[in-house]
């Protein structure tokens, strides 16, 4: 049953940029809660070129209605041209980690 909950996943450059918008996403209350795994590496194809980058993952819990003004924010604030912004529903979750971020989210736009 979805019940609005999405989980955000955003590849970032390094730790210091990805810090400053997680925070920024928490302050702002278009997230509740952002995890930060660093050391990550990416493989991908970007300008005709495959290109290995090491980076830094969001996982960024929200709701779907703030969604618009959380992408938003990332282009604003993210040093690439065209950021990894992917929404998958978080389905299922205890009732009080869901309550939680509820409480921990701006009002519904």
């Amino acid at each position: 049953m979805d019940k609005g909950f999405r989980l955000v996943l955003c590849t970032c450059p390094d730790p210091d940029t990805a810090g400053r918008i997680a925070e920024t996403l928490v302050q702002e209350a278009l997230a509740a809660c952002v995890n930060l795994i660093p050391g990550l590496t990416s493989i991908y194809r970007w300008e005709g070129r495959v290109q290995r980058d090491a980076e830094a993952l969001l996982l960024i819990k929200t709701r779907v209605e703030h969604l618009p003004a959380l992408s938003a924010r990332i282009v604003a604030l993210h040093p690439y041209a065209l950021p990894e912004i992917v929404a998958v529903p978080l389905g299922e979750g205890s009732e009080g980690y869901l309550a939680w971020l509820a409480a921990n989210l701006a009002p519904a736009p």
